[in-house]
């Protein structure tokens, strides 16, 4: 929130209708309930009981279904907000750690239970790819050469589907590494090794996502024209 950082919902699971309340999973909501009891604990905590001036923003796996994000949608506007912007994790890791010059961007978003590659170009996903594996589902043992591998097959099939160059331009810049694959130094210089290029890491790169929505936020917050008859800090 701006002005006040992030703040954390309770962990699943120690919430008061307790249980083990995962209500996403591979990039999915498949509990809405749960979701909707998560997310409402955080809007108490961050928002109070008066959410009329508020705005939400909303980050999605790059490659979630129509449905998904209308499931999503529905959740947020049970809460009450005025406004909710809709965007992919990509766009918000790149508003954050992403290179100020134009051009196209990689990014490569290495969560738990998700890795995703995502070309932008404009700020517009170009193409993307996922896989439903992460760091839970390898041996970590050999994580740095299992995870490379395939986050290589991606953005290879990619560059096989690319006309314009777009990924050796994104290449030469440096892909954007997010999710929590990228605290590992392992992980991270394996993939420089075999992209032969640097990579671009954000100060917490398991916090990058959100703290790119972050700044979306406060840009819509700047640019929002303020009702003459309300007065307040907008949220």
């Amino acid at each position: 929130m701006p002005g006040r950082g992030l703040l954390l919902g309770p962990f699943p699971g120690s919430g008061s209708h307790g249980g083990d309340e995962r209500p996403v999973r591979r990039g999915r909501i498949v509990d809405p309930e749960s979701c909707g009891r998560l997310l409402g604990r955080i809007a108490d905590a961050a928002l109070g009981p008066d959410r009329s001036d508020s705005v939400i923003v909303l980050s999605h796996p790059v490659l979630a279904g129509a449905a998904h994000r209308t499931a999503a949608r529905a959740l947020l506007a049970g809460l009450g907000t005025t406004r909710v912007v809709v965007l992919s994790s990509a766009r918000a890791a790149a508003a954050y750690a992403g290179p100020r010059e134009a051009g196209p961007v990689l990014v490569v978003d290495m969560g738990a239970e998700l890795t995703e590659v995502t070309l932008l170009v404009g700020g517009l996903v170009a193409d993307a790819r996922q896989a439903e594996n992460g760091l839970d589902d390898l041996d970590p043992a050999t994580l740095p050469s299992v995870l490379g591998r395939t986050v290589l097959d991606m953005i290879t099939s990619m560059w096989r589907h690319d006309r314009h160059g777009a990924i050796r331009g994104a290449l030469r810049k440096g892909p954007v590494l997010a999710g929590g694959g990228a605290l590992r130094t392992d992980v991270t210089d394996h993939l420089a090794r075999c992209l032969g290029t640097r990579v671009r890491l954000a100060d917490d790169p398991s916090t990058t996502v959100v703290r790119g929505a972050g700044q979306i936020l406060s840009s819509v917050l700047r640019h929002r024209p303020t009702p003459p008859e309300r007065s307040g800090r907008p949220r």
